[in-house]
């Protein structure tokens, strides 16, 4: 017995076509959906990981300023500390002053020279006398500023012509004053450091 489809085949095959393209249409979207999830997911993963070391960084870069300023800190507080030891040392060095003072005098003091009065304001000494001549005060000025150890940049204030004495008996002498500054232990020693420096 002939058996006859009379079924539209050939829709039947259409059909079944388009069904496979819709179905590989929806699996091609599931697969892209799934690559963008899990694209996505990765990336995300990455900047989570990249967000933690930059927290651990601004943590760590947080923590060095802190020391810095800390730094910063002792570094201040050792010059002050240094200041206080400096000033230390120049009140104990200064108590030998009037000592080394007197002694200069004496030593710079050229003969015809008399010292009237000096007074020391700090480092300045104003000193004030009488000479036999202008030449005896330009003397002692040398004297003062190339010989003397202590004494440095004397500056003549004023020089004029008296006379002690009264009547006949009256003498012309030279009356000056000046000031000159005297040095303490560390500014004396600091030229003869550079000067043995420039020896060698």
């Amino acid at each position: 017995m002939i058996r006859i489809n009379l079924l539209p085949h050939r829709e039947e095959t259409r059909k079944q076509k388009r069904q496979a393209f819709y179905a590989l249409l929806a699996l091609g979207g599931v697969i892209g959906v799934g690559v963008v999830l899990l694209v996505g997911g990765y990336n995300a993963r990455a900047i989570g990981i990249q967000d933690a070391r930059n927290q651990e960084l601004k943590t760590a870069i947080s923590g060095l300023d802190k020391k810095i300023a800390e730094i910063a800190t002792l570094k201040q507080e050792i010059e002050a500390l240094k200041a206080r030891q400096q000033a230390v040392e120049d009140l104990q060095g200064d108590r030998n002053q009037p000592v080394y003072l007197l002694d200069e005098l004496v030593k710079q003091t050229p003969p015809g020279v008399y010292l009237k009065a000096f007074r020391q304001d700090g480092q300045r000494v104003a000193v004030n006398g009488y000479a036999q001549s202008q030449e005896r005060v330009s003397e002692l000025l040398r004297n003062l500023a190339g010989v003397s150890p202590w004494l440095e940049r004397p500056e003549l204030i004023e020089v004029k012509s008296t006379a002690l004495g009264q009547g006949k008996t009256a003498t012309k002498v030279v009356e000056f004053n000046l000031n000159v500054m005297i040095r303490r232990p560390r500014d004396r020693d600091q030229p003869a450091a550079g000067k043995h420096g420039e020896r060698s």
